[in-house]
C-alpha cells in the first residue's frame, strides 16, 4: 500500500511539474520508495513545439499529429472538434455561416440577400463586402474565445457561398445563390471567397466553402432522397463551371457535398464527383465537408422523411465517405466512424491523412498559436480603413434595386408633388423580411415604411398613411373601417408586398396556397396581394409596387396595370433607406436581374427535371416578361464603336451617358455559338459596372475566355474548338466575327 501511495505522490508531482512547464519536453525519471529503493516512473511531457512559429507548418502539423490518440483524431473529423486539454487546444466548431453577413451569432451587419448582391453585377464591391464580413467575423470569434464559447456559429470557417445554379424560380433556396447564369455565379462566388479568405499567402483571414457540390437546386421537400439525372452537357456547361472557377481561380478551402444523389449515388459518397472531377481533374487539395447530417441519408431508415438508403449501415456509409476524400462530417457520425475503424473498414493511415489536412487548415487560420493571431487584432498588417458597416450595407442595397417598370416616368417621385401618400402592404413595416435567411441580427433595421417616412420628413415631403392592407397569402387580415376613406385622401399609393423568407427557404414547414415545404408551387404574386392591388388600382390613384422577393415572380397583370415596379429583394438592414432613396431619386437605380422573370407558371418545365432545355435565358425560346440582365434607369446610355480583335479575342466599345442624370450602367457581353447547335441561345461572357456623369463616355474592353468559343462534344464529353461564325452582343450592338 505504501508503494502505491508513493507512486501516486510521484505521479501527482510529475503532473504538477507538467503543468508548470507546458513548453518542456523533458523526461523525468525516478521517485524514492520508503525502503530506499526507487520506483522508475517515466512521464514524457507534451511537445508543444507545434506552436513554434520558426518551424515550417508541415513540421508543426506532424509534431501535433503524432501526439494525438486515435480517439482524438476521429473526434477531429466531426464538425465539433472537442478540446484537447493536455495540449492546450480549445474546442472548435467548423459549422459557421456568413451568407450575407456573419449569421446566427448574435448582433452583426446584415447585407442584402445574395440574389440581391448578384443584381448589383458589382464584383469589386462584393469582394470588399465579404472582406468586411471576415473582419467582423474575426472580431466576434475573438470575443467568443475570451468568453470560452466554442459552439456552432462561433468560429471563422464559413459555409459560404452557395453557388448552385438557380435553374427554377420555384426553388426556395434560390435566394441564397447568385442567380441562373454560370459566369455571373462564378464571378460573384470568386469575389466572396477572395474577400472571406484574404490575400495573405500563408494565413487565411477566414475560410470560405463552395456549396452544394453538385447539381443541387430543389425540390426541398425530397432533397434527402432525390436522385438527379442530368446529361453530361448540362453537367459540364451549367452546373459545374462555377465550382471549377472557385477551385482553380479562388483557392477555395472548403467544398461541401450536397444532400441529393447524382445518377444514383449520394453526392457525399459520389466517387465520380468527389474523386474523378474535384480531386483528380481539378486538383482540389482543400477540405471536403459533408452537408449537415447528409451522411445519415445514405443509411438511415426513416418513416417520416424519405432517405437515399444506399448503404446498409452507418459504418458502411462512413467508409464510403472517409475511405475516399471526405475529411470532415457536419453531423454526429462519430460512432459510425469509430466502428468503421474498429472493423478494419478504414485504415488508420487514411485517418491520419484526413486529420493532417484538418490540422493544417486550423493552423493556417492561426488557431494554434497566439503569435499567429496578431494580424487580425487591428495590428499593423490590417488595412487601415474606417469600416462603416451601415454605409456599406446601404450602398449594396442601393445597387441591388432593379427598376422593372416605370410608366410615364412616374419615378423618381417629386416630394413636392404629393401632399399625402399611402404606404401599404404586408412587407411595408416588416423588419425580419428584410433580413432574408441565413442571417445575423442587425443592431437596427430600417423598414421600407420607415425609410419612406424618414425621407419625406427630411425633405418636407408628403405625409404618410400606413396600413398592412393584407397578409402575404391568407385573407384573415381585416381592413380598418376607414381604410377606403384614408386611401381616397392620398395622391399616390406604394404597395410593399411580394414574398417572405417565412414562405420560401430551406425545407420549411409551410403548406399554404402557392407554397410547399419551402418551395413554390406557383410563381405568380399571391392571390390575396393581387386582389388588393386590383382594389387599389380601381381608386384611380397611381400605384407603385415595391416587390420583396428572393426569386422571380410572374407579374403580367401588375406590369400592364401598375405605374411602377421596383424589385427590392430582401435588402438587409438598410434596405428601407435604399428603397426610399431610389423612389425619390436620390439614388439612380442600376440593378440588373440575375434571373429571368417568366410571364407565367406554365412556361416552366417540370420542377424536378434538371434538363436545361427551356430553362433560364440561356435555353428558353419564349419571350419572358423581364429578361435576365433587365433593369431600367433614370438616365439613358448609348453604345458605339464596338469592335472585336481576333488575335486576343477582346471585344471593346464606348459607352456614353446620354441622359440628364448621373447613373450606373451594367455593360453586359453575350456570345452565341452557332457551331454548337445544342448549346445556349446566348450566354454571358463578360460584364462591368460603370458610373458616368451626363454626356460622359468611357471606352471598355472585355477579354473573352477561350472556353466560351468552344463547343461541347456530347460523344466524348469534352470541349473542342470548331471554327466558324460567332455573334457577340454588347448593349444594342451585335458583332459577327469569324474565327
Amino acid at each position: 500500500m505504501k508503494h502505491w501511495i508513493t507512486l501516486c505522490c510521484c505521479m501527482l508531482t510529475l503532473f504538477a511539474l507538467s503543468a508548470q512547464t507546458p513548453d518542456s519536453s523533458t523526461t523525468i525519471k525516478g521517485c524514492p520508495r520508503s525502503d530506499g529503493e526507487r520506483i522508475i516512473v517515466e512521464l514524457r511531457l507534451p511537445d508543444t513545439s507545434f506552436r513554434d512559429l520558426s518551424l515550417p507548418m508541415e513540421q508543426r502539423v506532424e509534431i501535433l499529429l503524432r501526439q494525438l490518440t486515435l480517439k482524438e483524431k476521429l473526434a477531429m473529423m466531426e464538425h465539433q472538434n472537442p478540446a484537447i486539454e493536455r495540449l492546450g487546444i480549445p474546442a472548435y466548431s467548423w459549422w459557421n455561416e456568413a451568407l450575407h453577413g456573419v449569421a446566427r451569432n448574435g448582433y452583426a451587419t446584415v447585407y442584402p440577400q445574395p440574389i440581391g448582391l448578384a443584381a448589383t453585377f458589382d464584383v469589386p464591391a462584393v469582394k470588399k463586402m465579404f472582406s468586411w464580413i471576415a473582419v467582423e467575423g474575426r472580431w466576434k470569434f475573438e470575443e467568443a474565445q475570451r468568453d470560452k464559447e466554442y459552439g456552432d456559429y462561433k468560429g471563422i470557417s464559413f459555409f459560404t457561398p452557395n453557388i448552385n445554379i438557380f435553374r427554377d424560380p420555384r426553388w426556395g433556396r434560390g435566394m441564397e445563390t447568385y442567380g441562373e447564369d454560370p459566369y455571373l455565379t462564378a464571378q460573384m462566388g470568386k469575389a466572396c471567397v477572395q474577400g472571406l479568405q484574404g490575400d495573405d499567402p500563408t494565413y487565411f483571414l477566414t475560410l470560405a466553402c463552395a456549396k452544394h457540390f453538385a447539381v443541387h437546386s430543389g425540390p426541398e421537400s425530397i432533397r434527402h432522397s432525390f436522385d438527379v439525372s442530368v446529361t453530361p452537357r448540362d453537367l459540364w456547361t451549367t452546373y459545374l463551371p462555377a465550382f471549377e472557377t472557385l477551385v482553380k481561380e479562388a483557392n477555395v478551402q472548403q467544398v461541401m457535398c450536397g444532400y441529393n444523389r447524382l445518377d444514383g449515388e449520394p453526392c457525399c459518397t459520389n466517387q465520380h464527383l468527389l474523386v474523378k472531377i474535384l480531386k483528380e481533374q481539378w486538383g482540389y487539395e482543400g477540405l471536403f465537408v459533408t452537408d449537415c447530417w447528409a451522411l445519415n441519408d445514405a443509411w438511415e431508415r426513416d418513416t417520416v422523411i424519405p432517405r437515399h438508403e444506399t448503404y446498409p449501415t452507418a459504418a458502411d456509409a462512413a467508409t464510403a465517405a472517409f475511405g475516399s476524400v471526405i475529411d470532415l462530417e457536419c453531423g454526429s457520425g462519430l460512432p459510425a466512424l469509430k466502428e468503421a475503424v474498429e472493423r478494419g473498414y478504414l485504415d488508420k493511415g487514411i485517418i491520419d491523412e484526413h486529420v493532417r489536412k484538418i490540422l493544417m487548415t486550423r493552423m493556417r487560420l492561426g488557431l494554434f498559436s497566439e503569435g499567429e493571431m496578431y494580424r487580425w487584432k487591428g495590428g499593423k498588417d490590417v488595412e487601415v480603413e474606417p469600416l462603416d458597416y451601415d454605409y456599406l450595407s446601404y450602398r449594396m442595397a442601393c445597387e441591388s434595386m432593379v427598376l422593372l417598370q416605370n410608366k410615364n416616368n412616374i419615378l423618381p417621385l417629386d416630394p413636392a408633388k404629393y401632399k399625402r401618400i399611402a404606404v401599404v402592404g404586408p412587407n411595408a413595416a416588416n423588419d425580419t423580411m428584410m433580413w432574408g435567411n441565413y442571417n445575423g441580427t442587425p443592431y437596427h433595421t430600417v423598414t421600407i415604411l420607415k425609410g419612406i417616412r424618414d425621407y419625406a420628413k427630411k425633405h418636407h415631403g408628403p405625409s404618410v398613411y400606413y396600413d398592412m392592407a393584407c397578409h402575404h397569402v391568407d385573407g384573415l387580415y381585416k381592413l380598418p373601417a376607414n381604410f377606403d376613406r384614408q386611401i381616397a385622401k392620398c395622391d399616390l399609393i406604394i404597395f410593399v408586398g411580394g414574398l417572405s423568407p417565412m414562405l420560401e427557404g430551406e425545407q420549411l414547414d409551410v403548406e399554404v396556397d402557392g407554397f410547399h415545404g419551402g418551395d413554390r408551387t406557383s410563381i405568380e404574386l399571391p392571390r390575396i396581394q393581387n386582389g388588393m392591388l386590383r382594389k387599389l388600382k380601381k381608386t384611380g390613384k397611381p400605384v407603385i409596387l415595391v416587390l420583396n422577393t428572393g426569386s422571380a415572380v410572374a407579374l403580367d397583370w401588375e406590369d400592364e396595370n401598375l405605374d411602377g415596379i421596383l424589385c427590392a429583394w430582401y435588402p438587409g438592414q438598410e434596405g428601407g433607406t435604399a428603397v426610399a432613396d431610389v423612389l425619390f431619386g436620390k439614388y439612380n437605380p442600376s440593378g440588373r436581374l440575375p434571373v429571368t422573370f417568366y410571364s407565367a407558371h406554365n412556361e416552366l418545365p417540370p420542377f424536378d427535371s434538371y434538363d436545361m432545355h427551356g430553362r433560364t435565358y440561356r435555353f428558353m425560346t419564349e419571350k419572358p416578361l423581364y429578361p435576365f440582365g433587365h433593369g431600367l434607369s433614370y438616365t439613358t446610355f448609348s453604345y458605339s464603336d464596338c469592335d472585336f480583335k481576333v488575335d486576343d479575342r477582346t471585344v471593346s466599345c464606348i459607352v456614353t451617358n446620354t441622359g440628364q442624370r448621373l447613373g450606373s450602367e451594367v455593360v453586359q457581353v453575350y456570345l452565341r455559338n452557332p457551331q454548337d447547335p445544342e448549346g445556349p441561345v446566348k450566354t454571358l461572357v463578360g460584364f462591368k459596372r460603370v458610373t458616368l456623369q451626363p454626356s460622359q463616355s468611357i471606352q471598355l474592353s472585355f477579354p473573352i475566355e477561350e472556353r466560351f468559343f468552344q463547343s461541347f462534344n456530347d460523344k466524348d464529353q469534352t470541349f473542342e474548338f470548331r471554327p466558324g461564325t460567332f455573334y457577340i452582343m454588347v448593349g444594342d450592338q451585335m458583332l459577327e466575327v469569324h474565327i
